[in-house]
């Protein structure tokens, strides 16, 4: 389970993030996550309280959004959800393609604390 070690250089960078551009508390990271991506993301939540554990994301939620796997068929140029099709081309039927998205691991966004108005 890689998903640990990752998790913990992540804490660090959204730290020096932190400390860079001076944000006092974040409430949650979000989390882009593709299909094809090598994190799986109930791995990734299991692990998460122990990454933020004693650090200044302590009391951050994780939150995971998952990006579909994308192709573009080499033959004839469709775009599909490579997942339901399990790389096949729904239009011709061959399963020669392009990977359009689907690998993505990124930091979406840090969300800060709602402000009192």
């Amino acid at each position: 389970m890689h998903e640990l070690g990752i998790l913990i250089e992540l804490v660090k960078t959204v730290e020096s993030i932190m400390e860079d551009q001076e944000i006092p508390d974040i409430d949650a990271i979000v989390l882009e996550v593709g299909e094809l991506s090598p994190m799986i993301p109930r791995y990734i939540e299991a692990c998460y309280p122990c990454a933020i554990d004693q650090t200044r994301l302590a009391n951050t939620q994780l939150i995971i959004e998952i990006i579909k796997a994308v192709g573009q068929c080499n033959a004839c140029h469709t775009v599909y959800d490579l997942m339901p099709t399990q790389g096949v081309c729904p239009s011709c039927g061959r399963k020669t393609f392009e990977i359009r998205s689907g690998k993505e691991f990124n930091i979406k966004e840090l969300r800060l604390p709602e402000v009192p108005s």
